[in-house]
């Protein structure tokens, strides 16, 4: 996981989505999930969320073109009031958004650090920063725990990306645009060329 910066609301949200939303809340202060479910107005803007954010999940920083959901950060089963915010929407691969769910304590994409995850290039596990205190170590091994971020899939296609970046087979301008998490550990790790053959 990497810092990933807030992309402005399409033009149309407020009509398409806030007004409405604001209106059904103002009717249903405590909305079910049923109530949610007939009032999912945030469906409207998910090809200008995709389009936003590149394809590219919140949380896993992959790309992920045939994968991707709308993840509420803030639970709208416990902030109504965030449901119907495009500040409040990642988007994310649609597994980690099932597992997210309404975990607590979850890292922030739009708010953490750069540095604060870091990616293992041995096991290609994502991994706290050995550097970090323990009072944020904690909540980063706690994120990577809820969100599975070191699901064997997920592992598997770390692998599969580096491996041909190693092999020449991508660039590192495409790793920036489609696996910025890979792209910054590279580039951190001093390992942009020095990765290139090793890979097998």
């Amino acid at each position: 996981m990497i810092r990933v910066t807030l992309q402005k609301e399409p033009a149309t949200f407020a009509e398409l989505v806030r007004n409405p939303g604001r209106a059904f809340l103002r009717h249903t202060p405590k909305p079910t999930k049923d109530d949610f479910d007939k009032h999912a107005y945030w469906t409207r803007v998910m090809p200008e969320l995709r389009t936003a954010y590149n394809d590219v999940c919140a949380y896993l920083a992959c790309w992920i073109p045939t994968q991707a959901s709308l993840d509420h950060f803030y639970p709208k089963s416990d902030y109504p009031m965030q449901a119907y915010e495009w500040s409040n929407y990642r988007l994310a691969h649609e597994k980690i958004n099932n597992w997210k769910s309404k975990s607590t304590g979850v890292l922030d994409p739009f708010s953490i650090p750069m540095g604060w995850f870091v990616l293992d290039f041995a096991s290609f596990f994502v991994n706290p920063n050995s550097g970090l205190q323990a009072h944020v170590s904690g909540p980063v091994q706690h994120t990577i725990k809820a969100l599975r971020l070191n699901d064997e899939q997920f592992v598997k296609l770390r692998y599969g990306v580096v491996k041909d970046y190693s092999n020449g087979d991508t660039t590192l301008n495409f790793l920036q645009r489609r696996y910025p998490f890979i792209a910054a550990e590279l580039q951190r790790q001093n390992l942009v060329t020095a990765i290139i053959g090793t890979i097998t």
